[in-house]
């Protein structure tokens, strides 16, 4: 049999409903998400009880017989055309259609609905037969007339299917589908097949290979590693705390499969992740992004808090975050998106989508924030219950210094190499990682500056000590300068009182 036509247990289940209902009644439909297999159950029904099939191919083959508006009519053309021919019409991906004349703007509202009504009732006067393929919402006309079969989320038993059908063999069997199930549980029939195309003809291919694969293709994530900053566990320095209980509370039960399954372990719902400026907050997330494989799903600065697709986009990535659990809502700079005191509306979403995490489908999904300053945030967000765990980030203390320092030391050239990261460390009390990377950076240019105008070289140290004090100055420039929210500067800026 063509493997393109071998169904998934969900698939079939689905297939099995849809023929019972052929036989039962005049109009079905078929609901799935996009990927799920519509097209192929369609494709086998219509072969196990014949009949006419109609594809968005031939759709658009009759409109381009008619004027490119008169969707509505080339539509009922070709079905009064197959109709005249058959008693049982499958039509394939009428969401396509919905999806463009349901769309605001467009300027004949509803008429497809009247199209659909008139349809029906003539089918149903000719005793023929309809069957719809369907992505979404169904009309209202076909809803209220159907029996109705949706196609069920895929199991491990359906990803085992799909990878029996599109891998060898000896590769199928040895895979764990349920561990695969766990990673990526909302994987689509056209990504399983494209990830067993990819494999099929490859060598020592196994479960791990395969997860690797899915992570390295970015099909369970909104962000690629690719453009994210490679960092690991050890790259952190006076974090050690941080680590270790985001490793138990976070990252223990994403990955244990089999303590999390024994222990029924969750992830916490909320993780704060607060401190100043400079501290390593981001540079945690990114740690975590590469730590998790791509679990990882990002707002930030781009996704602008106000605009017309703001709540759009942030639905999309929950829902997203959600299919694909375990995994991580990381939201960066948080208090910097709820500072516009107007923009309440966020917080208010947030604490929603929090709510339904509880759900036991999205159980396994850990909304984690970073904030420069707690107290910027929403009081009803923090006293809520919803952050279940608050981590502090703070200034390294000296042996963190003396280890970074030591490292960016190591990779400059001498003089500057040799420079003794103790007595620097000793200097730098108080200062922050992102502190010492500019101490590093200002001192090398000091050094250049000398070196430019020929005059001798001084101790290593004297340059990055002038570059330690040239930080402390720009720090306390800043406090004095006491900047207003981004808020406060657009009322300034634009006149309004």
């Amino acid at each position: 049999m063509d493997s393109q036509l071998i169904l998934t247990p969900a698939q079939q289940r689905a297939h099995d409903g849809l023929l019972t209902g052929i036989a039962t009644g005049a109009v079905c439909t078929l609901c799935g998400d996009a990927g799920t297999g519509k097209t192929t159950i369609l494709r086998k029904a219509n072969a196990a009880t014949g009949g006419g099939f109609i594809s968005i191919k031939q759709f658009m083959e009759s409109l381009s017989s008619h004027q490119p508006a008169a969707i509505e009519e080339a539509f009922l053309d070709l079905v009064e055309q197959q109709l005249a021919i058959h008693d049982l019409l499958f039509i394939d991906d009428l969401s396509l259609l919905t999806d463009v004349t349901n769309k605001y703007g467009y300027p004949r509202a509803h008429l497809l609905d009247a199209a659909l009504t008139a349809l029906l009732n003539d089918a149903a006067d000719a005793r023929k037969k309809l069957v719809f393929g369907i992505e979404c919402r169904t009309p209202e006309p076909i809803r209220c007339r159907a029996y109705c079969w949706k196609i069920g989320e895929f199991t491990p038993e359906d990803y085992a299917s799909f990878c029996g059908a599109f891998l060898k063999p000896e590769t199928a069997a040895g895979l764990d589908c349920a561990k695969i199930h766990r990673f990526a549980p909302a994987l689509t029939a056209y990504q399983l097949k494209g990830c067993c195309g990819w494999l099929r003809d490859k060598t020592g291919v196994d479960t791990e290979r395969f997860i690797d694969y899915l992570s390295k293709q970015n099909l369970i994530s909104n962000v690629s590693l690719d453009e994210v900053q490679p960092v690991d566990w050890k790259d952190l320095k006076g974090v050690d705390e941080v680590i270790e209980a985001l490793e138990a509370k976070v990252a223990l039960p994403f990955e244990n499969d089999q303590l999390a399954a024994e222990l029924n372990l969750k992830p916490k719902r909320g993780v704060l992740l607060a401190g100043p400026p400079g501290t390593g907050k981001t540079t945690i997330g990114r740690a975590l992004a590469h730590r998790l494989k791509s679990k990882f799903f990002l707002i930030d600065g781009t996704v602008v808090a106000g605009t017309g697709d703001f709540y759009c986009k942030i639905q999309e990535i929950f829902e997203s975050a959600k299919r694909n659990a375990p995994s991580i809502v990381f939201i960066d700079d948080a208090d910097v998106i709820f500072e516009n005191d107007e923009e309440r509306g966020f917080y208010r979403y947030l604490l929603t989508m929090l709510d339904g995490l509880e759900s036991a489908r999205a159980e396994r999904v850990c909304v984690m924030m970073t904030a420069m300053n707690a107290g910027s945030l929403p009081q009803a967000l923090l006293r809520s219950g919803r952050v279940e765990l608050w981590l502090e980030t703070k200034a390294p203390d000296t042996d963190a210094r003396e280890a970074i320092l030591r490292e960016r030391l190591a990779e400059l050239p001498q003089p500057l190499g040799a420079a003794d990261a103790g007595v620097l460390a000793s200097a730098s009390q108080g200062l922050t990682g992102a502190d010492l990377k500019a101490i590093i950076e200002d001192g090398k240019l000091l050094f250049a500056h000398d070196k430019a105008r020929g005059k001798a070289p001084r101790e290593p140290e004297e340059y990055f000590i002038e570059a330690i004090g040239t930080v402390r100055a720009n720090r306390r420039n800043y406090a004095r300068s006491k900047p207003m929210k981004f808020s406060e500067v657009v009322k300034v800026g634009f006149g309004v009182e």
